[in-house]
């Protein structure tokens, strides 16, 4: 049976997604910034008996799935598919590719990255010096986007102040830079969608003509030592398998890949209704 959580089914869809903090980072930050019952998301649950099997979460036009066994793929896809408008699914890819046979759109983009996690460095750093990184400030946020902007795999990225500004309110990010001798900003490591049980790396870069001095390497190293001894798994995606060697080399392994489809609007087309109308039948027979 699928039905819609509410919040009295907290306690039971938290135990599930704690099980894996890093692979269900995004659920888990999502339900403790705007709660089980909000106007920007909703929940949905997959039960076999009493026991929570399958989670469905929607924040704004995003869905992802989680379990940890085989669930209603057909019964999820007729949810998904019921928003008329741009959608986009995201997700660990083996719960991701089940269902995209089931949703009938367009697809504008569909892509892979490796997902990779860590909660415990490989490298030593009590002997490390770290007095160089320091925490970005408010009177920096406006350097710091632009030195991020002239590296080249950064330039289209949506850097903002105001998205800097609204992590540090919600706590949902930081930023450690590093400067050198001359007191240039040479290299920056961020987290982003942090919750009380993990975060997400992401925007480790160093400025042009700053590189192969391990400028980047020593940033993220201190910004993985504060959120590992905060108790925080860590998760990040790449594709450059040079930067997976990095990454690895520090305590970072592979647990799969992250797919994220995105679907132009429902077209309402024959099909649709009959993918609507067998995931109702298989709903029925649970």
């Amino acid at each position: 049976m699928i039905r819609k959580l509410t919040n009295e089914d907290l306690e039971i869809t938290m135990a599930l997604v704690h099980k894996k903090p890093a692979e269900n980072l995004f659920i888990i930050g999502d339900i403790e910034a705007y709660g089980m019952e909000s106007d920007i998301q909703d929940l949905w649950g997959q039960f076999d008996g009493d026991r929570l099997i399958a989670i469905l979460l929607r924040y704004d036009q995003n869905y992802i799935p989680y379990s940890e066994v085989n669930y209603d793929v057909e019964g999820f896809a007729k949810i998904i598919s019921g928003n008329p408008g741009r959608i986009e699914i995201s997700g660990l890819q083996h719960l991701v590719t089940p269902l995209k046979k089931w949703i009938d759109r367009d697809i504008r983009r569909d892509s892979e990255t490796y997902y990779a996690k860590c909660t415990e460095l490989t490298v030593p750093t009590a002997e490390l010096d770290f007095s160089n990184v320091t925490y970005l400030q408010p009177s920096e946020y406006e350097e710091n986007i632009e030195m991020l902007q002239s590296i080249p795999e950064f330039s289209t990225g949506t850097f903002s102040v105001e998205g800097r500004e609204r992590a540090e309110k919600f706590k949902t990010g930081r930023t450690y830079i590093i400067r050198d001798e001359q007191g240039v900003m040479v290299s920056s490591a961020s987290t982003t969608a942090e919750n009380s049980q993990s975060a997400m790396i992401v925007g480790v870069g160093t400025r042009p003509g700053y590189g192969k001095k391990g400028y980047a390497t020593h940033c993220m190293l201190k910004l993985c030592q504060d959120l590992l001894a905060e108790g925080k798994s860590i998760c990040l995606f790449y594709d450059n398998p040079a930067a997976g060697r990095i990454y690895k080399r520090i305590g970072f392994e592979d647990i799969g890949f992250w797919t994220m489809v995105r679907y132009e609007e429902n077209k309402g087309d024959k099909r649709y209704a009959e993918i609507s109308s067998r995931a109702t039948d298989s709903n029925k027979r649970l």
